[in-house]
């Protein structure tokens, strides 16, 4: 019973992977086009999430500044749930949903990105950090699941949406991984050219 249990997750992760991977290359493609023209101008990323969105926020700041899978010259990112000190005290002082966008504001240009990762696209703390980017006339790059919520409302036609098709938390989350995986790839290769496969 339990070993069945396990299973299905991985069967459901799979499906999931499945029916998504037709249906997210083409918002994929224009989030890659979205970091591309940001970083080759000099700008940088903020990537943000709530929970393990925020893990995974940074998860992708660390790839961007560092290596994701070869080296090449390191990219401007900077995940907000990072800098704790700065993010419990505009909490504190200014309560939680100000927290991000006053960090959008202080640290985004026109020209950079917002990356926000969300399983419900509910957290008002990344909606107020959207409306800081627009301010800023910054592209906002949205991966989300359970139809975007609120945040899918609030993006413009100039963002991009991910909109990753389920509902619970843990598919989403997984989705949002593989999609991060594939907007590292996907600049790598376009700015270093093909990975030549080793030989064995």
């Amino acid at each position: 019973m339990l070993e069945q249990r396990i299973e299905q997750h991985f069967i459901d992760s799979a499906d999931l992977s499945y029916q998504a991977a037709q249906l997210l290359g083409k918002p994929l493609a224009a989030a890659v086009q979205a970091l591309l023209v940001c970083v080759t101008s000099g700008g940088k990323v903020l990537a943000c999430g709530n929970g393990g969105c925020a893990a995974l926020a940074q998860y992708f700041a660390g790839a961007f500044v560092g290596r994701f899978e070869r080296d090449r010259p390191e990219l401007a990112a900077i995940a907000l749930s990072a800098d704790e000190p700065t993010r419990t005290a505009l909490a504190s002082e200014q309560g939680f949903v100000a927290a991000c966008a006053r960090q959008v504001r202080a640290l985004g240009n026109a020209g950079d990105v917002l990356l926000v990762l969300s399983t419900d696209g509910q957290c008002m703390n990344l909606h107020a950090a959207i409306g800081a980017a627009h301010e800023r006339e910054m592209v906002v790059v949205g991966v989300m699941g359970h139809g975007g919520g609120r945040m899918a409302q609030l993006m413009r036609d100039t963002d991009v949406r991910i909109d990753i098709p389920h509902e619970r938390a843990a598919r989403v989350l997984e989705l949002q991984l593989l999609a991060l995986h594939c907007l590292c790839d996907a600049v790598d290769t376009q700015l270093l050219g093909e990975q030549e496969e080793a030989t064995p």
